[in-house]
């Protein structure tokens, strides 16, 4: 499995959970699924750090499929060695294939989101 599927089945998970939804952990790999707890141990933290850097905007107001993705890339981005550069690339990726209208706008809405997150952990 890519790095790009694993993400995607991670992000699938942080949605149905978000959602309420009910899954198998036998049809998810053991690394997706500890993964999905890791995040879920930190929800606080990652939603703090967004929250923090929304402008005009609260965490509530997010989408739960964009929530999903921005709160996996914040994780990354804090929790793991995955240069900052390429979570960001693939949120925004898993943001074009499952967020995104034909208007770009929830890309821009994303990427813009991300790279203040990112600046305001790496100052």
């Amino acid at each position: 499995m890519t790095r790009t599927e694993l993400r995607e089945k991670i992000i699938h998970l942080i949605y149905l959970k978000d959602m309420g939804g009910m899954y198998s952990t036998e049809e998810y790999e053991e690394e997706v699924l500890d993964i999905v707890n890791d995040v879920f141990l930190h929800l606080v933290d990652l939603d703090q750090v967004i929250s923090k850097n929304l402008q005009n905007w609260t965490i509530d107001r997010l989408n739960y499929v964009d929530l999903a993705i921005i709160r996996y890339a914040v994780y990354e981005m804090t929790y793991t060695d995955t240069p900052y550069e390429i979570a960001i690339n693939e949120a925004i990726n898993l943001t074009k294939k499952y967020s995104n209208l034909d208007d770009d706008a929830a890309k821009s809405f994303n990427n813009r989101l991300l790279d203040n997150i990112k600046t305001s952990l790496f100052k």
